[in-house]
């Protein structure tokens, strides 16, 4: 079986808020001029990525978690649990929240709620996003919903590149214009908005909200989570633990130069944001370069790194716990 990375072909959506972005500065061949998502590290039944290289090429990652679990040290559960993305809003996404497990399952039938995190990659000078509200009750939030107040209620956060978010289920929140992030998240696609500028579409219509749903789901008042960052160093490999929560785990690796051995306790999943190298194992060496994302399998025991090159990496929290 698998004794090399598992590589995945993006999948493309258009958005609304989309650009070019993921053309312009990760080379992607993208369907439309407003391309507002690369689905990197898919299984989702809305995106699943194809496998483009070993004995599974031409296999999706979701028949490949249902046919080798293997590869992913025999976690359990009927769907891959992670989705990894690159966002390039042009212009604001949609003022939203997301359910938690339990809610998603009940109401919507989907396995997942959505819980994420964002990786800052790129922004413009004076980038901003919606991360919380200040309204105290649920009654204060109806009410300034009703009334349009959302200049009052929204909360507002200044971002530069290298920032790092945690979103949790029942954060409202919205990824403010001008911003490229990596998102890594629960394999979910629930979303409820609660603002949406008051956009239309090519035929002049409004996208539809969720204002009820978002109310039931939403963290009132919000509170701001508590993680650390963890800073360690492998040789010439800087990695820096961004969070561990219940879900993921996600890190940063800044490599300049070479390590001669990273563990791979179980599986992990890679996102090259810049530059590009190789990892080798004891069968050979895959090349990789910015924009590649695939998964280490826990088919591999340990590689060793060499080239200049940062990526974004993560796992399920349960499995290296």
């Amino acid at each position: 079986m698998y004794k090399e990375p598992i590589f995945l072909k993006p999948v493309f959506k258009d958005r609304i808020w989309g650009g070019t972005n993921l053309r312009d500065q990760f080379g992607y061949e993208i369907p439309t001029e407003t391309t507002g998502e690369c689905w990197g590290i898919s299984a989702h039944p809305h995106g699943p990525n194809e496998i483009s290289n070993g004995p599974l090429k031409g296999m999706t990652l979701d028949q490949a978690w249902h046919k080798h679990r293997e590869l992913f040290a025999g976690q359990e559960g009927d769907d891959f649990p992670l989705l990894v993305k690159i966002l390039d809003a042009k212009t604001n996404l949609s003022v939203q929240v997301h359910p938690d497990d339990s809610y998603a399952r009940d109401v919507e039938g989907e396995p997942f709620g959505k819980t994420e995190c964002w990786y800052v990659i790129d922004c413009e000078s004076g980038a901003e996003l919606v991360y919380g509200h200040h309204a105290c009750s649920k009654l204060q939030f109806e009410q300034m919903v009703s009334e349009n107040r959302w200049d009052e209620l929204l909360r507002k956060v200044s971002i530069k590149p290298g920032d790092f978010l945690y979103v949790p289920n029942g954060t409202i929140h919205a990824i403010g214009a001008g911003t490229i992030i990596l998102e890594t998240q629960q394999s979910s696609d629930v979303t409820y908005r609660v603002y949406d500028y008051d956009r239309r579409d090519e035929e002049g219509n409004t996208r539809e909200l969720h204002l009820g749903k978002s109310i039931e789901v939403a963290m009132i008042p919000h509170l701001d989570a508590d993680f650390d960052s963890v800073l360690s160093v492998n040789e010439d490999l800087r990695i820096k633990k961004l969070i561990k929560e219940t879900y993921f785990t996600v890190y940063h690796w800044n490599l300049s130069g070479s390590v001669s051995k990273v563990e791979n306790p179980s599986y992990q999943l890679v996102s090259v944001l810049d530059g590009e190298g190789e990892l080798r194992m004891k069968q050979g060496a895959s090349p990789f370069k910015k924009g590649d994302h695939f998964i280490v399998p826990s088919s591999v025991k340990s590689f060793s790194l060499k080239g200049d090159a940062r990526f974004i990496v993560s796992h399920p929290t349960q499995q290296l716990s």
